[in-house]
């Protein structure tokens, strides 16, 4: 997988994105995870460490990480909270999983399943199987969106960026906004406990900046999926941009743990 992340995006969305994962998923994962220590965890997609930063210092035991990006520059650039140790592999995800690689007792991403294919999720789901690795899945959208103050517009713009978001991406078809339920649907399938969660963006406009770059990311998606509509949709992501002063964006995510 390419899709390339801008380090000052991952930066800017990290907050929204620990203040949206939900306290009682975590005290979940605190009951399910072996006793093993040092608690060996992979992190699939890691970027720059936004999930390591929130995780580490709230699972309260020795651990050791494996960063695992495509992208060489975000992994020189993570940050460990504390002494957590870890270290990082640059590869692509769809090698995933290399065949020397140590297994884990947890395996973690964040923002990432909404971007692979159907066919990476069962290999993925396979491997946590055949090892009994508890996985922990963040931030799966799941296409529930809301914008406050509405305007002329929002629902041909969303139904656009639904079905870009459903596309094909770098993998394939992307799972997108079916993701969180596929995954969990799998795991069952195999016989592990599922839990899935609400993680939602809910975006004031105290975090103005976050929402205007969110706005442009979505206007040039959707049209990259609809270019016969690019007027409107510039109508569009100027009206909303007027609007950041008042502006109040939900965005439904999904996290899901998933244990034997």
């Amino acid at each position: 997988m390419t899709e390339v992340f801008a380090a000052d995006w991952l930066s800017l969305r990290e907050p929204a994105d620990h203040a949206a994962r939900p306290r009682a998923l975590l005290d979940a994962l605190h009951t399910v995870l072996p006793g093993t220590e040092p608690l060996e965890v992979i992190d699939l997609g890691a970027g720059s460490g936004s999930n390591l930063r929130y995780l580490g210092p709230r699972l309260d035991r020795r651990q050791h990480w494996r960063l695992i990006d495509h992208d060489a520059a975000l992994l020189e650039a993570v940050t460990t909270p504390g002494d957590v140790p870890f270290d990082t592999l640059c590869m692509a995800l769809q090698a995933f999983p290399p065949p020397t690689l140590p297994p884990p007792q947890l395996i973690t991403a964040s923002a990432l399943l909404d971007l692979v294919t159907e066919a990476w999720l069962a290999r993925l789901v396979d491997y946590c199987i055949a090892h009994d690795c508890v996985a922990l899945l963040a931030l799966s959208v799941d296409g529930r969106i809301q914008l406050d103050p509405p305007a002329s517009n929002d629902d041909r713009v969303l139904a656009a960026l639904q079905a870009h978001q459903n596309g094909p991406k770098d993998m394939g078809t992307a799972l997108g906004t079916t993701a969180p339920a596929r995954a969990a649907a799998l795991f069952r399938e195999r016989g592990y406990q599922v839990r899935l969660m609400a993680s939602d963006w809910q975006l004031t406009p105290d975090e103005a900046e976050l929402q205007r770059q969110l706005l442009v990311g979505w206007h040039a998606a959707v049209i990259r999926q609809n270019p016969g509509d690019r007027q409107r949709f510039d109508e569009w992501l100027h009206t909303r941009v007027e609007l950041l002063d008042r502006s109040h964006i939900r965005v439904g995510h999904q996290d899901l743990l998933a244990w034997p």
